[in-house]
């Protein structure tokens, strides 16, 4: 295949970005979207041209770090998928693709298609642990937890905190991230005796970096690539209700 590619460059945080327009030529439709873009930074560098930058690490949708926006989709609109998890057979030859990076103001460009996502790091600094004493690990049948919560919490854990639910909310809220990495741990009897402190702390966090209000759209729970349930939202807000109440 012989793809367009209208690609953001921006040198750094400071300054300005913009769209440039790459041919990326001999795509094989078996390749990942991230080895489509290896291959075209090879041969940016073969001509002595600078890479584009993006993230990536893991390249099996575990990690997280491969955030960009395709086609104005979150990881490129494929339900329960990550960028990288995205195949070329998705395109067809001749296609144009706009690639950008995530867009809020909490994740600041820091160069083309990587952003400063510390703000999360920041948020589960204020509350997304267990500090009780918990001592070596005990056998899986020594803290009876009934399945249906236990399915539950591994539901909400399997958030990988990627930031496209930051990205596709129209108010880049947080909530859906916080909401998960709150619920899986308050769900369990090890987070329990600080689930007061952890829900208004993370909450707390979240506002300060700047993240914007949930308005319930959706959005979120429609790019997210480990299909994280809107409900965590509502579960973290009764959580929170409930520990205001408390003091």
């Amino acid at each position: 295949m012989h793809l367009i590619l209208k690609i953001w460059r921006q040198k750094n945080a400071e300054e300005r970005g913009h769209f440039e327009v790459y041919q990326a030529e001999d795509v094989s439709e078996d390749m990942s979207f991230l080895e489509m873009l290896d291959v075209v930074n090879e041969k940016l560098i073969s001509e002595d041209k600078e890479p584009i930058a993006f993230d990536s690490d893991c390249r099996e949708g575990i990690c997280g770090t491969c955030s960009m926006v395709i086609n104005g989709d979150a990881h490129g609109g494929e339900k329960g998928t990550t960028a990288c998890q995205l195949h070329m057979r998705k395109f067809k030859d001749g296609d144009t693709i706009t690639i950008e990076p995530w867009r809020a103001s909490a994740f600041p460009v820091l160069r083309d298609l990587v952003v400063d996502r510390t703000a999360f790091d920041r948020i589960i600094q204020a509350g997304g642990f267990v500090s009780v004493g918990t001592g070596g690990a005990p056998d899986a049948n020594c803290t009876p937890i009934a399945k249906p919560i236990a399915d539950l919490a591994m539901d909400a854990a399997q958030c990988i905190g990627c930031g496209a639910c930051v990205a596709a909310c129209k108010n880049a809220s947080a909530m859906l991230f916080v909401s998960a990495k709150v619920s899986h741990l308050n769900l369990l009897p090890q987070g329990k005796p600080e689930q007061d402190r952890r829900v208004k702390n993370m909450v707390a966090q979240m506002d300060a970096e700047g993240f914007g209000g949930c308005t319930v759209t959706g959005s979120c729970e429609a790019v997210c690539p480990k299909e994280i349930s809107l409900n965590f939202i509502a579960k973290m807000n009764r959580d929170y209700g409930m520990a205001i109440l408390k003091g």
